[in-house]
């Protein structure tokens, strides 16, 4: 779809979604996946999934620059290689895959992971799991599959990174840089494999930037007026009503 296709609700819409991702990667965790819904009902599921994977990699680019100090590498490159490989099944499993079995694969995914996370939040995770290898393996697996075929692997990798009890600084900063190489990686396959990623869309990409601009803003002046612990359950609770929208 063109610009010129677009209606004023339909700009509005795309404006909007593009805020909500921009306070996501600031670190209003969670919000940013209410633009899938957003997007796929515009654009359709999977056109959605290409339009919107650069809109992510450019506010990936802006939390990166504000919160490069505060990444921590060790969890980074521990999920990296099993991302890699769950974006390729990803990939995969695009081809034969419609709408509906996208959302149910995604909600058993992110509603898995969010069980997970409130049992390490109120119970503890054994040390001997979230120090085990294979942990981090699981995690970056589900991750890459889950963001390859939806771009919801928001609710992934925060029960990895809330298991490892990281700051709340270094937690935005550690999530920007995965999200920003793993969304790299996967932007050959839209372009050339699924044609998701066309001039058309990208010139819709390039016309939000400022929405994005604002949202990572507003993000960031929002993210240093919630303390510690309330940031963690913030995080829980936007994962848990964004974890619902995968069913509809």
């Amino acid at each position: 779809m063109s610009m010129s296709d677009l209606s004023p609700d339909n700009w509005a819409w795309l404006f909007f979604g593009a805020l909500l991702i921009g306070m996501a990667k600031a670190g209003i965790s969670g919000v940013g996946m209410l633009a899938v819904p957003i997007m796929a009902a515009i654009f359709g599921g999977k056109p959605s999934s290409g339009l919107v994977l650069p809109m992510l990699i450019i506010a990936d680019a802006f939390a990166v620059v504000y919160y490069k100090r505060h990444a921590q590498w060790a969890h980074i490159w521990a999920l990296l290689p099993a991302a890699a490989v769950g974006v390729l099944l990803g990939l995969v499993v695009g081809y034969w895959a419609d709408d509906k079995l996208f959302a149910q694969l995604i909600a058993i995914i992110v509603f898995a992971s969010l069980g997970l996370m409130l049992w390490q939040e109120f119970r503890g995770l054994p040390a001997r799991i979230t120090g085990n290898r294979y942990f981090s393996w699981v995690f970056g697996l589900l991750g890459g599959f889950s963001t390859m075929i939806g771009n919801a692997a928001g609710p992934v990798l925060n029960t990895y990174l809330l298991s490892s009890r990281l700051s709340k600084d270094h937690f935005i900063g550690t999530a920007a840089w995965f999200f920003f190489l793993v969304n790299l990686f996967k932007l050959p396959f839209h372009i050339w494999i699924w044609h998701t990623v066309t001039v058309d869309s990208m010139m819709l990409n390039l016309a939000v930037i400022p929405a994005i601009a604002l949202g990572i803003f507003i993000g960031i002046r929002t993210v240093k007026l919630i303390p510690e612990r309330e940031f963690r359950y913030f995080i829980i609770i936007a994962t848990c009503l964004a974890s619902l929208k995968l069913l509809w």
